[in-house]
């Protein structure tokens, strides 16, 4: 009868080997893991601050509107009390 399996007791420099081996793939795949991960930080943030850049154009150019708005109303409001003035003068002729 042939033994098919040979049986090969494990040394330690074999254990050792292997354990190192273990522990070297296992840092690969933490560091991967934790390449990956910063990765996906690092694009949150940029995506936040194109966000928040995005944000504030358009802020500026509802500033820059509402400026605009308000000079033409201050102007509109001038030229309604020149009017007015002109209106009561009229009327005080007339009297």
């Amino acid at each position: 009868m042939t033994h098919l399996a040979v049986t090969q007791a494990t040394t330690w420099p074999n254990v050792v080997l292997i354990l190192g081996l273990l522990l070297l793939a296992l840092l690969a795949v933490g560091g991967t893991a934790a390449t990956v991960q910063e990765f996906r930080k690092l694009r949150l943030v940029a995506a936040q601050e194109d966000a928040l850049r995005q944000l504030v154009k358009r802020y500026e150019q509802l500033a820059e509107t509402t400026l605009d708005a308000q000079q033409r109303v201050a102007a509109d409001v001038s030229e309604l009390r020149s009017r007015a003035a002109s209106i009561e003068q009229i009327l005080r002729t007339v009297e």
